[in-house]
C-alpha cells in the first residue's frame, strides 16, 4: 500500500509555486531641475493683472525689485527656473531683494496666451517662448533689456552659477 500511495504521489503533478518576487528598486538618476519642481508655479486661474498690482504697491514700499516671471507648468525651462529660484542655494538672495511673481502666461508660441498684456505694459510686445524674465525696479521700470527678458527660454539648461550672477547683478553691491 505504501508503493502504491508513493507512485500516486509521483506520477501526480507538483503544483508550480512561483518564487517569491524579489523587489527592485527603480534606477536612481539625477532629478532635473524641472523634475523637482513640485509645486504648480503657474496658477492659471490666479487673477494676474491684480496681483501684479498688489506686488507692484508692495515693492514700492519695500524697496525690492519685483521678478515677474513668465511662463506655464507645461514648459520645461519655465518648471527649471521656478525650482532654481526656491532652492537653498537662491531662496536667501531672492527674498533679500525681490518679490518674485509667477504669471502664467498660456502657450503664446501657438497663440494660446494668456496674461499677455503684462508684458506689454513693460514694453515687450510679443512673447514669443516661456520662460520670460522681466527684473522691474520698486518705482515700476523695466530694469533687464526687452531682448534680455526674452532670452530665457533656455533656462534649464544655462549655468546655475551664470543664473545666480544675473540675479545678483540687480541687487545692491
Amino acid at each position: 500500500m505504501h508503493d502504491l500511495l508513493l507512485a500516486v504521489a509521483l506520477a501526480a503533478p507538483l503544483p508550480l509555486v512561483a518564487p517569491t518576487p524579489v523587489p527592485v528598486p527603480p534606477p536612481v538618476r539625477e532629478a532635473s531641475p524641472e523634475d523637482r519642481y513640485s509645486t504648480i508655479a503657474y496658477d492659471p486661474t490666479e487673477d494676474a493683472a491684480s496681483e501684479l498690482e498688489f506686488r507692484l504697491k508692495g515693492t514700492a514700499i519695500s524697496g525690492k525689485k519685483l521678478l515677474i516671471i513668465m511662463g506655464g507648468n507645461w514648459c520645461r525651462d519655465s518648471a527649471a527656473l521656478a525650482n532654481l529660484i526656491d532652492s537653498p542655494r537662491f531662496v536667501g538672495m531672492i527674498t533679500q531683494n525681490y518679490e518674485v511673481l509667477f504669471v502664467d502666461a498660456g502657450v503664446p508660441q501657438t497663440g494660446r496666451g494668456r496674461n499677455l498684456d503684462i508684458a506689454k505694459r513693460f514694453g515687450i510686445k510679443k512673447i514669443k517662448g516661456t520662460p520670460t524674465v522681466l527684473v522691474v525696479s520698486p518705482e515700476g521700470k523695466l530694469l533687464n533689456s526687452k531682448k534680455d527678458a526674452a532670452s530665457w527660454r533656455n533656462a534649464a539648461s544655462r549655468d546655475e552659477d551664470a543664473i545666480y550672477r544675473y540675479f545678483a547683478e540687480f541687487t545692491p553691491a
